[in-house]
């Protein structure tokens, strides 16, 4: 075959560190565009970043050109740096090690949208640990609670 052809779709989710309630207007939809600037930058295409004041939701296309591993190291290190510069309530931002990264089948990705567009009416129902949880369990991944959180 000669020619390399590929659609991975991937919804990304990562919380700030502790879960620290530190995302909040007007530097939410700041934020938000920064990251999907970083993706898009890295050639994986953004289709909706959104999240709520303790973690994130990005909805892509995986570049053939870069690794997960990669663009989540450029989207921590990049953003990080960049809220630090907003103010002194950010000094000490910081995400969490961790993240998780899901297959999204292409007939799911309105519902992906919709879900991520609904962030905050979402969590005045639902912990982010819930919600994590919730994704773990849907796509059958074998976690140890003791070092999801840490």
């Amino acid at each position: 075959m000669g020619q390399s052809l590929v659609k991975n779709y991937i919804h990304i989710i990562f919380s700030t560190k502790h879960r620290e309630p530190l995302i909040h207007p007007p530097i939410e939809a700041e934020l938000h565009a920064y990251l999907g600037g970083i993706c898009n930058k890295l050639d994986c295409p953004v289709i909706k970043v959104g999240g709520y004041s303790d973690h994130i939701h990005i909805l892509c296309m995986l570049s053939k050109k870069i690794t997960l591993m990669k663009l989540m190291e450029e989207l921590k290190s990049h953003s990080s740096k960049w809220i630090k510069t907003k103010g002194t309530g950010y000094e000490n931002f910081y995400w969490q090690d961790g993240y998780g990264a899901f297959s999204v089948n292409p007939s799911e990705i309105d519902t992906v949208i919709a879900y991520i567009a609904n962030q905050h009416e979402h969590h005045s129902k639902k912990t982010f640990q819930d919600e994590y949880r919730a994704f773990l369990k849907k796509y059958n991944v074998e976690y140890n609670e003791k070092y999801v959180w840490d």
